[in-house]
């Protein structure tokens, strides 16, 4: 009967220790899944910095040299 016994408490212990690494890693995953979601969204948000920028340098480019073509004449 110790010998069932014991093996039953082996059992469990590799099936309490698998149930962690299992929900550990869930953990995890959620924790990937955020700082994937995070630099997304900041690249984004970078992205539109970036585009908003660069329209407005091409328009002030533009604005200037229209105002050089027009001293001109």
């Amino acid at each position: 009967m110790s010998q069932h016994s014991k093996s039953r408490q082996q059992a469990e212990v590799a099936f309490a220790n698998a149930q962690s690494q299992f929900f550990g890693r869930s953990s995890a995953a959620e924790e990937l899944d955020s700082l994937a979601q995070a630099r997304e969204e900041k690249t984004l948000r970078l992205r539109e910095a970036r585009l908003a920028k660069e329209s407005k340098d091409h328009e002030a480019a533009a604005a200037s040299l229209l105002a050089k073509r027009a001293k001109r004449t």
